[in-house]
């Protein structure tokens, strides 16, 4: 009688090959830093709503590039350095928007599709630690590609992901082109 085997290449299947990683090193902050740990749980919150309300439609690694420029800014000495900051900057003076969208757009900040809410914790967690590559090659900055936003011209254009065309600084630009072309990523 044949047996059933999962796909070898399902979402699933690769997620849960991170697992343990992700679960040795939250019991290793939890018990050796409450506080830390509570740190890093927010933070990878607070990447994961930006994951869910910027991307959610988006292909996986358009969710991905999503997560890697909250994280690119993180690393940059011109934003904050905490992922929570670096979400909510911005739309502290009338003049100035949010940096993103969805954190002072006016509704619920809380997750209601269940699934959507499920791979954007999963993917926030990996890109977190660091078991995802940028498919955006640093990028700092990101809109959506039915909108031309003034502010794009002051920047290297990058690739474009699902919706998203990304952007890096004009000077000391990391190429990913070879990266980008093998994730499926258009290259502008």
């Amino acid at each position: 009688m044949p047996t059933y085997s999962p796909p070898r290449d399902s979402f699933l299947l690769r997620s849960l090959a991170h697992l343990p990683l992700l679960v040795l090193a939250l019991a290793v902050l939890t018990t050796a830093r409450p506080a830390l740990a509570a740190g890093v749980s927010d933070q990878i919150r607070c990447l994961a709503l930006t994951i869910y309300y910027e991307a959610r439609g988006e292909p996986k690694v358009g969710k991905i590039a999503v997560g890697h420029v909250v994280m690119n800014r993180v690393r940059d000495a011109k934003f904050p350095n905490d992922v929570c900051a670096v979400v909510r900057q911005g739309g502290e003076r009338p003049r100035f928007r949010c940096q993103f969208s969805w954190w002072c757009d006016g509704r619920s900040d809380t997750p209601h599709e269940r699934a959507a809410w499920r791979v954007s914790r999963v993917l926030a967690q990996k890109i977190f630690w660091g078991f995802s590559a940028d498919p955006t090659g640093g990028a700092l900055w990101y809109h959506a590609t039915y909108v031309k936003p003034t502010w794009r011209r002051a920047y290297q254009r990058g690739p474009t992901v699902g919706r998203h065309t990304f952007y890096r600084r004009a000077s000391g630009i990391i190429l990913a082109s070879q990266r980008a072309l093998s994730l499926g990523v258009r290259s502008n």
